[in-house]
């Protein structure tokens, strides 16, 4: 049997996640395997959760890493923090506000969906309004949409679901290390993310931090199983946490300095987080936050001068993603499949109401680079042209050039 040498083609990942790992990860993720309890491996976590303190802007202890994709991550606070019955508030304006909305249901929560149009976000009144009428246990919302490309401002509303007593949990999948994120001056009491996105480390992993209030749901369902408790070990008055995998309670103790024998540790993907965390802090958050800006910019002016429509509200536009109106005369599968196959630019489509509407163009991590912006416009273009799309032709990459060079004061 002849089965294929890894060896994929070169591709410019330009869609909301995954994006491309940068090559200092990569090299990070070569190195030889440590042991899970080696004293050089559990200091390295250490260093992962110090990292991820500041990169979630938060001094919150329970912060770590989940061995699963972001939803996975999702999925172990949800449940975690989230007992059967407890009713749940999720403001939807978009795909992975529903996701949120099926975790919990899973489970057994209350959850009451309000909606918004797509290509919106909730005025923070809505949400107050909405928590007037009843006792929630918590909020849990997306911050940013990537199904719609809008970003919800949450300062406001982390100040109501304190105001009236109910937990905030959030999602910030496809916005950590790509736009602002403070944790504990927004009064988010969970925060989830991935790597594969801002972060710039390939998919995988689930970083979380949260606070002194869900940790204390979670350790009052806290039953560690029988093979490795102590006599220690009490177990707590509320529920179990329904899945051994992702147990919260027991997840928090693999990365105590107790380090409970739960799971085996994912070490090279350790060394990639390890490694992206560290490049996030090298550059900084501000350069980095400008960065995804002065290159959203950039790619907006070049999109509009081309004559293409760009979605949704635009004063709530995430500067990490960009969701554009396909031209007419052009089906969107048709443009997605030939930036890909004719320049190595994979693109993405969105989903429910939007399928077919719109094309996702990502500005993320890694790829949030100027050549990168460039190489897209002048494809996209290229591709238009082709379709026989009436576009203004050229203006697009001189557009954002300038940009560029205003920023450098050129």
């Amino acid at each position: 049997m002849n089965f294929r040498e890894i060896n994929p083609s070169p591709r410019m990942l330009m869609c909301p996640g995954p994006v491309e790992a940068d090559p200092r990860v990569l090299r990070a993720m070569s190195a030889h395997i440590l042991g899970q309890f080696d004293p050089e491996f559990t200091s390295l976590m250490e260093e992962t959760q110090e990292m991820l303190r500041l990169v979630f802007q938060t001094k919150n202890t329970q912060t770590f890493v989940v061995d699963s994709t972001s939803r996975g991550g999702l999925e172990t606070v949800l449940t975690g923090a989230i007992c059967p019955g407890d009713k749940v508030l999720i403001p939807a304006f978009g795909r992975f506000g529903y996701l949120l909305a099926e975790i919990l249901e899973r489970c057994n929560a209350d959850v009451t969906l309000i909606e918004t149009e797509w290509g919106t976000v909730f005025a923070p009144e809505q949400i107050e309004e909405e928590l007037k009428k009843k006792s929630y246990k918590a909020v849990a919302c997306i911050h940013g949409e990537t199904s719609t490309s809008m970003m919800q401002p949450l300062d406001e509303v982390g100040k109501i679901c304190k105001r009236h007593g109910a937990l905030l949990i959030v999602d910030t999948v496809a916005t950590l290390g790509g736009a602002e994120v403070k944790v504990d001056e927004w009064n988010i009491d969970a925060c989830i993310a991935g790597t594969q996105k801002c972060i710039s480390a390939p998919s995988g992993s689930a970083l979380i931090s949260y606070n002194r209030a869900i940790e204390e749901i979670i350790l009052s369902r806290k039953k560690v199983e029988k093979g490795i408790r102590t006599v220690e070990d009490i177990d707590g008055k509320l529920p179990q946490i329904p899945s051994n995998y992702l147990d919260l309670a027991q997840l928090q103790d693999y990365w105590s300095p107790r380090h409970l024998n739960h799971h085996t540790e994912a070490t090279s993907m350790q060394y990639a987080i390890h490694e992206a965390l560290r490049c996030v802090l090298m550059e900084s958050l501000e350069e980095r936050f400008l960065r995804h800006k002065l290159n959203d910019k950039a790619l907006c002016a070049g999109l509009k001068a081309m004559g293409i429509s760009i979605f949704g509200d635009l004063e709530n536009k995430m500067p990490v993603v960009t969701a554009i109106e396909i031209p007419e005369g052009i089906d969107g599968k048709v443009l997605r499949y030939e930036m890909l196959n004719d320049f190595g630019i994979e693109v993405a489509t969105s989903f429910g109401p939007l399928d077919g509407k719109v094309i996702r163009i990502g500005n993320m991590g890694y790829s949030s680079q100027k050549r990168n912006i460039l190489f897209t416009l002048g494809a996209l273009e290229a591709i238009l042209l082709k379709n026989n799309v009436k576009i203004s032709a050229g203006d697009g990459v001189a557009a954002a050039l300038q940009v560029y060079c205003s920023a450098n004061g050129n």
